[in-house]
């Protein structure tokens, strides 16, 4: 069987709603025989308007802890697929497609609340602006809401 995805991308915020993505994800690195880089994004842009001081230091280090955790949690859960952990910065679509280009990803895993409504409307999910801007196919498991 040839290898379709021969590289895959997780993306993760380390939550249970996202947990049903990055078994989906390992589940089909093991079938494929895939590299599997698990990825986190620290939401920088939240934070621009936020003059830096002590309290948004300490903020941005809870933020990539939590990053650091979730993305060895994917590793921990996979000890027989080669899984490569990234913790990065900024908008959260955007770096996301960027690293799965510069990697050379062939599918980007990832999960969603679902949300609707005017959150939808004005904010729009990390998901669609993913599947938006990739050029790759994008994979969103709906969460099962755990």
């Amino acid at each position: 069987m040839a290898e379709l995805f021969k590289k895959i991308l997780i993306a993760t915020d380390g939550s249970k709603r996202t947990q049903d993505a990055v078994d989906m994800g390992l589940k089909l690195a093991r079938e494929h025989g895939s590299k599997v880089y698990a990825v986190y994004v620290v939401d920088t842009v939240t934070f621009t308007s936020i003059p830096m001081d002590v309290t948004w230091e300490n903020m941005y280090q809870l933020l990539k802890d939590e990053g650091e955790d979730a993305v060895k949690a994917v590793k921990d859960a996979a000890p027989d697929v080669d899984v490569e952990t990234h913790v990065l910065e900024g908008n959260p679509a955007v770096e996301i497609t960027r690293f799965a280009g510069e990697k050379g990803v062939d599918l980007i895993v990832m999960g969603t609340l679902g949300k609707s409504g005017i959150d939808r409307l004005l904010l729009g999910s990390t998901a669609e602006k993913v599947i938006r801007i990739a050029n790759c196919p994008v994979l969103v498991i709906k969460s099962s809401k755990k």
